[in-house]
């Protein structure tokens, strides 16, 4: 199915390019990212392989273990590759550096990707590069835990109130059970944050982060863990939600698509399935993690590099992201049945529930970016480190968001 998924690719590469004349000497496109696992890596160089049977084009995959570093060298010295991942945290960095050539009239049928994940890599009106994948934050359940303790199953249709409620009931201090692993990281509460009705910033662009409903949803966060029916991964001696769910220790967690493969590596005989986050006061959202091909501002090959992009990302480069994946999800609806199918087979003989797979993809709908202003990390690194003293109860939530308010002003005054 991969190789007929593969040759269809080809075949749309070739009518795309059929009136197209290339010049007689080799063109050879680098492509920069960072290490997958070997799996992935054989897929993307499957596809690499294609495109350059189909144009003739030499491609040259780049992988570094330390990325940003990379990728930040790279830039200062201007010797930087023909397209390279950016994540969806870093764009507006690399944007501000001018390394990232605009998008615009570039992306194949831009209007066949989810519209939230298409905004992540928009900027100010531009829409600088198309997302290669993503991934949304859901409610992973253990369904042993759930059935020991007699409650029902969550459901699409939870509430804050029925997540504190199944937290307490689950929560087992004797046996070492949380019910729900609460990350300290500012990721992670992000999605209460909206869900409440809260923002980072408001829709002229003032910074409103420090407001009743980011500190109705913080109030609603730290709860847990100074209640005794949550807490971070340290908590069940984990290092982090994925870990402690896989130990069997946590309940519930609230981790995105890659937790599948993570799961069925490492805890195949648990028994656990994944609905939507519950809605807060203000209803539903969860976060959108995703990574785009970018193509390089200073490019000898720009067009090339773009038809490079397309065929990695458009609808048949779609497709076969859902046939190959091992967790983040195709990036075009298109491509969305594919990607819950591949699982059934995948997960024969563990405990996964893989129908519920297709919960991932629905906060494609409703997911917020995870995108921070240039320089924002002081920001971030604040809010987490208040966040964990939130947990040991040594601080309200008041004071988290005066902390961290504080430095962001700081940063939007420079």
């Amino acid at each position: 199915m991969k190789k007929q998924r593969l040759i269809t690719l080809m075949l749309s590469l070739l009518i795309t390019l059929a009136s197209t004349t290339f010049a007689q000497d080799t063109i050879k496109l680098t492509v920069a990212g960072w290490s997958s696992s070997p799996e992935e890596q054989a897929f993307l160089d499957e596809q690499l392989a294609a495109f350059t049977q189909a144009t003739g084009i030499e491609v040259e995959f780049n992988a570094s273990p330390d990325y940003a570093t990379t990728q930040q060298t790279a830039f200062a010295s201007g010797d930087y590759a023909n397209v390279f991942y950016i994540d969806s945290s870093k764009l507006p960095d690399w944007v501000a550096a001018g390394v990232v050539a605009d998008g615009t009239g570039k992306i194949e049928n831009p209007d066949g990707i989810y519209p939230a994940l298409l905004d992540v890599f928009t900027i100010d009106g531009t829409t600088y590069c198309p997302p290669k994948d993503y991934a949304t934050m859901g409610l992973e359940y253990n369904k042993d835990l759930f059935d020991a303790a007699g409650i029902d199953y969550p459901t699409n249709d939870w509430t804050w109130d029925d997540l504190r409620a199944a937290a307490e009931a689950l929560t087992d201090e004797e046996a070492g059970i949380i019910g729900l692993v609460t990350p300290p990281n500012l990721e992670r509460f992000m999605p209460f944050m909206y869900q409440a009705g809260g923002a980072l910033f408001g829709e002229d662009g003032n910074f409103v982060f420090n407001s009743d409903a980011t500190r109705q949803a913080l109030e609603f966060y730290i709860g847990f863990a100074q209640d005794g029916i949550g807490g971070p991964p340290s908590t069940v001696d984990a290092g982090w939600g994925g870990e402690a769910f896989a130990s069997g220790r946590a309940a519930m967690a609230m981790e995105g698509n890659w937790m599948i493969n993570f799961m069925l590596q490492n805890a195949p005989d648990i028994n656990w399935g994944v609905t939507e986050l519950p809605a807060g006061p203000a209803g539903k959202s969860t976060m959108a993690f995703s990574v785009c091909y970018g193509v390089a501002a200073d490019n000898d090959y720009p067009e090339e590099s773009w038809q490079l992009v397309n065929f990695l990302t458009g609808e048949e480069g779609a497709a076969y992201v859902g046939e190959t994946t091992f967790g983040s999800a195709p990036a075009r609806p298109s491509a969305e049945q594919i990607y819950i199918d591949t699982w059934i087979p995948r997960s024969e003989g563990t405990g996964f529930d893989a129908a519920s797979v297709a919960n991932f993809l629905n906060g494609a709908e409703y997911a917020k970016p995870w995108v921070l202003p240039v320089g924002f990390q002081s920001f971030v690194d604040t809010f987490n480190g208040a966040l964990e003293q939130g947990f040991q109860g040594s601080v309200d939530a008041a004071y988290i968001l005066d902390e961290a308010s504080l430095v962001a002003e700081e940063l939007l005054a420079e």
